[in-house]
């Protein structure tokens, strides 16, 4: 189990940002669902979902990838906002390899031995 008190919280959510943008580029909607808790609750203007199970997750990421199309690469700008032994809040500026970027706030929780998801919403660019 990697906790704070084992990495500091920079390195757990660099490291966690790292595989979810490997899972974002390969289009996998599986692995990408894996990384958010049930429950979790994902904002977005117009679209809200609480999250009772990972196939929700995983369905509304399939339908997302539409959004990227033509993204490659993509590197995160980091900032940690705030930290407890059970929980992170990153602010992650996403710059893609097509000259988009998006500006989302993701509250990150530990949840049996591994960080996942619990909040995500948009912050604007």
């Amino acid at each position: 189990m990697v906790s704070v008190a084992d990495m500091s919280a920079r390195d757990i959510v660099e490291e966690f940002f790292d595989r979810y943008a490997r899972a974002l580029l390969a289009r996998d909607a599986k692995a990408v669902a894996g990384m958010y808790a049930v429950p979790s609750l994902i904002l977005f203007p117009g679209r809200s979902v609480a999250v009772s199970g990972a196939g929700q997750t995983e369905e509304f990421f399939a339908g997302a990838w539409g959004q990227y199309d033509g993204v490659q690469d993509t590197a995160t700008d980091i900032t940690l906002l705030a930290e407890t032994g059970h929980s992170l809040w990153a602010d992650v500026t996403w710059r893609h390899g097509d000259g988009t970027a998006e500006r989302l706030l993701y509250q990150l929780v530990e949840t049996g031995g591994r960080w996942q998801i619990a909040v995500l919403t948009p912050l604007g660019r």
